[in-house]
């Protein structure tokens, strides 16, 4: 596999951590950066797929009311709970 180096200036108290998570685990400090990058950048594809698909149910109207979701949240708290809030076309 081809690889690059990249570089990066972290706080001394995060390097420490990684250091000693390396040590923990018998693991380079170089795999635990390449982990946690990895997941990093799969939790942000995920952030963003996420974003596009709300984005794409608010153009097609497929909304539930701020006031609709406290009502139910607040329910939660209460001997009867509300029903889950449904999409409501926009007026």
């Amino acid at each position: 596999m081809e690889t690059r180096v990249l570089t990066a200036h972290v706080p001394v108290d995060l390097a420490i951590k990684v250091d000693e998570v390396a040590d923990r685990i018998e693991r380079s400090r170089g795999w635990i950066i390449k982990q946690a990058l990895a997941a990093w950048v799969d939790q942000e594809d995920l952030r963003h797929r996420l974003t596009l698909e709300a984005l794409e149910d608010v153009d097609a109207a497929r909304v539930v009311a701020h006031a609709d979701v406290q009502d139910w949240a607040a329910s939660l708290a209460a001997t009867e709970r509300k029903p889950l809030p449904t999409p409501r076309r926009k007026r």
